[in-house]
Parts: C-alpha cells; structure tokens; sequence
C-alpha cells in the first residue's frame, strides 16, 4: 500500500500552497512518487532580479514545507524530511519520507488550523503592546524549527532598525529593473491566482512612515489613522546561509507566523534589510549573531485583512523534473 492516494497529496499540498512567498510567487512545485514527496523549484517562478540568488525562493519554499509536514501530520503520516538530498540537483530542495504513524499532536493541529487564516497584514497594527508570555511562545516557535528570533525592543533599537529598513528601500528603489519587476508581479485587479493585488497591499507607502514599506498599493490611509510608533520587530535567524539553512529557516520563519495567527496576532516581512548586503551585515551585528539574518519581521494586533490569492494546488504538482521543460 502506498504512503498516500492521489486524494490525501493534494489536500497536503493545498495547505502547502498557503505559505507566503516574495511578491506571492508561489515558486514551489511537488511530486509524489512512490513512497516519496519531492519539494522542487520551480524555476519559472523564480525572480531573476528582486530574487537573483534564490535566497526568497528557498524562503518560501521552507514556509511551504513545513505547512507540507503539518498536512501530513494531521493526517496521521508524519514524514522525515532531508534537505538538499542530492548535491547533483538544485532544483530538488527536499525529500520527504514516511514515518510510523501516530495521531497528530494538539500542537501541529493548532498550527496546521490556522494555515487558512495567516497572511501578510501590511495595514496599521494597533498600539496594544504583546505580553511577554506571547513573546516568549514566538521565540521558542523558531527554536524548535532550529532558528533564533531576537526581539527588538525599546525605541533606539527600533529607530536604528527603521534606518536600515529605510536605507535598504532606497538602495532599492534607485534599481529601474528591480522597480519594473515589482510592477510585474503587482495586480490591478483581485482576478489572480499569484502576484500582490492592491487589495492586499496594504495603503500607499508615504515618505514619512517609520518603515518603509514597498508599494503596492493606491489606496490613501485615512487622515486619522497612522502605522504604530512602537512596534514589536522581531529577526529571525538560522544556523547559516547556505541553501540548507535557507530553507530551514524558512520552516522556522512559517512556525513563527502560524503561532502568531493562532495567539491572534498579526504579522508583516520586511525583506530589504536582507536584500542589500551591507544592510543586512548591519542587522546582523546589530542582534549579536554570528550568522546573517533571514527575515525582519513586524507583529502586533490588527484587524483583519485581505487574504493573497493563490493557485490551485493541481497547478503546483507535477510528474517530472521542472528542468526538462527547459531544455
């Protein structure tokens, strides 16, 4: 007997296909053989300039591999996972293998639950600050996917991040192919299946905000409303930055936002800090780790808000190795 029907690997990967990615890009693709699932690439999904090292791919595709454990999990089929299995292949990002089955835990069926409810909020959270027994819950949600998250706390740390987050987005801002790229994958229209709709990029970014964020949107933020002065920025770190730790972090980084959904908070990425090398060094001594960081993170209490499209999950499985359409 196989380790799943063609029934059960879709319903995993539709949960899957629910993690978040750079611009929504969706770049993962699966492949049931056998007693096996292989995490691909998918290299047409890939962002040659906003991702030229295939740093957020493997991001992404982390966050969609540890949503693809839970789906196993909770259908009693937890898996083993080995990363980068064949030296030979970079297009082939992980090999899940059947475990003994068990019932799933209360906690990976907590986190598999609020898969459909997490999204990116790029709207204003509320001043409510966290406690710090949620605090707490976030940092070990990284630790147990192997990754550090450092909380940055009190107004100098949070102004010097804003300076890099700000010096970051300008570098970034001055690169016409980088600019033209983001405008691909930006959607006037909510009738999508990928890319950042403006109804889900949160208000127009203006000049004086305290992190600048990339601009999706054109909707103008009500005069009385402004983004938080004191938001919680956490950095989420893993054990290196090889392809390896990438897509480790990306797990931890999916854990992280799957407990924030489930303690009902809110949660935004802020990737230019990470993009621009010399900000990035600077973020990394600024949390006193020796490794470089993989994401900035911003969490608080919000309402809710519109839920990126996706997909279908049909589109993301596949017979063969996504090379051999290449060629």
């Amino acid at each position: 007997m196989s380790w799943l029907n063609e029934l059960d690997f879709v319903t995993a990967v539709e949960a899957a296909t629910r993690a978040p990615s750079m611009l929504n890009s969706q770049p993962w693709l699966f492949r049931l053989g056998g007693d096996e699932i292989d995490l691909l690439v998918d290299p047409r999904r890939r962002l040659p300039r906003v991702d030229a090292s295939g740093w957020a791919a493997r991001i992404g595709c982390g966050a969609a591999l540890f949503n693809l454990r839970l789906a196993l999990a909770v259908q009693g089929r937890p898996a083993a996972v080995r990363l980068m299995p064949d030296a030979e292949d970079p297009f082939l990002l992980a090999r899940l293998s059947p475990l003994a089955a068990r019932p799933a835990t209360p906690a990976e069926v907590s986190l598999h639950r609020a898969i459909p409810h997490r999204h990116s909020n790029r709207a204003p959270f509320m001043e409510t600050p966290i406690p710090l027994r949620l605090r707490a819950q976030l940092i070990a949600a990284a630790r147990a996917e192997y990754g550090w998250l450092d909380l940055l706390i009190g107004p100098v740390a949070i102004e010097a991040t804003a300076l890099m987050v700000n010096s970051a987005h300008a570098v970034l801002a001055r690169e016409a192919d980088y600019q033209a790229e983001l405008a691909g994958w930006t959607h006037r229209t909510d009738r999508t299946t990928d890319g950042v709709p403006v109804a889900t990029g949160g208000p127009a970014s203006r000049p004086e905000e305290l992190l600048r964020r990339r601009d999706f949107g054109e909707t103008q933020l009500p005069a009385h409303r402004d983004y938080e002065r004191d938001p919680l920025l956490a950095v989420l770190s893993a054990g290196g930055d090889w392809p390896a730790d990438q897509l480790q972090a990306g797990q931890a980084l999916q854990r992280v936002l799957l407990t924030a959904t489930d303690l009902g908070l809110a949660a935004s990425l802020f990737s230019q800090p990470i993009e621009v090398p010399q900000v990035r060094d600077q973020l990394r001594r600024a949390v006193g780790r020796p490794v470089p960081p993989q994401m900035l993170l911003r969490l608080g209490y919000a309402s809710g808000a519109p839920t990126s499209p996706r997909r279908p999950a049909i589109d993301a499985i596949v017979d063969r190795h996504p090379a051999e359409g290449l060629r």
